[in-house]
């Protein structure tokens, strides 16, 4: 197989959790049984650089090799990039791919790259990119976004997405998948998926209310009726009701209805259902009722949603 050189770039008090993205090439490697993936991490002049946490990475300086990929590693703060690493960016960008999660972006925007590109980031952060580079088409609620050889992310942990996205692209789904189960986490998010969760949104106060809206996850073609939450929490249904709104600001009518769209947009994404099908699984019943949730929650129909998912897909 042919191996592919991955430069992964950092800066002083660079954040340590961007390093996640290298356990999945790293794990591609042993799922693969060769070296197909190398990792070269650099830096602009090289030797030990620290990260936020406190202890210090060695780096080879940037110089004329050329690498498969470059991944621009984020920090916690936005700050102006050296010449030296725009210059090494722009490089870069002539080549097969070059990523930048979380606020790398701004990296990228810096050098010029992401001009009339769409890209997202960490959502503290995407007002901020937008209002600098106004020319950069920002999708502020992406897990990641491929437009050409440029790839962005959100945050944190959609970095490990975005290299789970590049040994997909690199070797095909079963072996990403196959990664995806070594390193214990779901297959990949798709890029379409929302930063945000419905469930991490209600942020729920007590196990009892948790225990409900986690049932209500696992069953949503169900009714889900107040009485099958409330017995879920062990709680009455008026004991229920009370204590659920005061926890999480909502009706259980009105967060069920949040998990559904949730649940509906990501099959959606996918795009193996049609839209009955989707309605039928996440408990609308049919499409109308399906398509008048998702304007009250998003703002968009259904068939929006699929549309960008496809033609971001392309």
């Amino acid at each position: 197989m042919t191996v592919q050189r991955i430069g992964f770039v950092i800066y002083p008090e660079f954040h340590v959790m961007g390093l996640a993205m290298i356990s999945a090439f790293e794990v591609a490697n042993m799922v693969l049984g060769d070296s197909v993936y190398e990792i070269a991490m650099l830096s602009e002049s090289g030797g030990l650089v620290r990260s936020s946490a406190g202890f210090s990475v060695m780096t080879a300086p940037f110089g004329e090799e050329e690498f498969d990929t470059v991944v621009i590693a984020a920090g916690f703060d936005v700050a102006p990039s050296t010449p030296g690493l725009l210059e090494f960016v722009r490089r870069a960008a002539h080549g097969r791919r070059l990523a930048a999660p979380c606020i790398g972006a701004f990296v990228l925007a810096e050098a010029g790259v992401l001009d009339h590109r769409r890209a997202t980031t960490h959502w503290y952060h995407a007002r901020e990119l937008q209002r600098r580079y106004p020319t950069l088409k920002l999708e502020e609620d992406r897990i990641f976004i491929i437009d050409g050889n440029v790839w962005t992310s959100a945050g944190m942990a959609a970095g490990l997405d975005l290299a789970l996205a590049m040994v997909e692209q690199d070797h095909g789904m079963e072996v990403s998948r196959a990664v995806a189960r070594k390193l214990v986490v779901y297959h990949r998010r798709s890029g379409g998926q929302s930063q945000f969760s419905a469930l991490l949104e209600l942020e729920p106060k007590s196990d009892r209310i948790q225990k409900s809206l986690v049932y209500a996850r696992d069953h949503l073609a169900g009714e889900l009726s107040v009485e099958e939450l409330a017995e879920a929490a062990h709680l009455s249904p008026r004991q229920f009701s009370r204590a659920f709104r005061a926890e999480t600001g909502q009706s259980p009518a009105k967060a069920v209805e949040n998990l559904r769209v949730e649940a509906a947009r990501l099959l959606m994404e996918q795009g193996r259902h049609s839209m009955d099908e989707i309605a039928g699984q996440t408990g609308f019943g049919d499409r109308e009722r399906m398509r008048r949730a998702f304007l009250r929650t998003l703002g968009q129909p259904p068939q929006t949603i699929r549309r960008n998912a496809r033609a971001a897909g392309q």
